[in-house]
């Protein structure tokens, strides 16, 4: 089975953030998939170890932020692989309070989407969120950012704990 295959799906780069009380987090994300248009919905998935799986279990509330192809690696890398156990990822970072309290981060966004959660499923390690969108707007104009951009223009990385995450084999393998 050559699990390289998977690397064919198309996928976008998004920033998913959730509260929990006055605590935010945000992390990236590039499983968010429109689920149906009426009532409009959509689903991310979140590996179940990340603090935004947390806020999102307890706020039932989260946002994604559909990033810019211009999106500076640094940003991408302050969402996507550091946790917000250890760093206040929103210093010195333009959001905003969206309607559920979670926060919509404005930097290097298109457009957001904020939507309550009305049901998970459980898949081992992530869980698929599934949120009704309570309010979305577009922020600027601009080419949203794929994954297939953000690997071989962008030269980026895949976290371990991303659910796309594939490990390289040798050649020989």
């Amino acid at each position: 089975m050559n699990l390289e295959a998977l690397r064919t799906i198309t996928y976008g780069i998004y920033l998913i953030c959730s509260a929990k009380g006055s605590e935010m987090n945000g992390q990236i994300a590039n499983t968010v998939v429109q689920v149906c248009s009426e009532p409009p919905t959509v689903s991310v998935c979140i590996n179940k170890g990340n603090l935004t799986h947390e806020f999102i279990q307890t706020s039932r509330a989260f946002t994604v932020s559909i990033l810019s192809q211009d999106t500076p690696l640094p940003f991408i890398g302050k969402f996507g692989f550091r946790s917000g156990r250890d760093l206040n990822k929103f210093e010195g970072v333009s959001y905003r309070t969206g309607k559920t309290g979670a926060p919509i981060v404005l930097d290097n966004t298109l457009a957001y989407l904020e939507a309550k959660l009305v049901n998970e499923a459980d898949t081992r390690t992530h869980t698929i969120f599934i949120g009704e969108v309570v309010d979305a707007n577009v922020i600027s104009e601009g080419e949203p950012m794929t994954y297939s951009y953000y690997q071989r223009v962008k030269r980026g990385t895949t976290p371990k704990t991303a659910p796309s995450y594939v490990a390289r084999i040798g050649k020989g393998g």
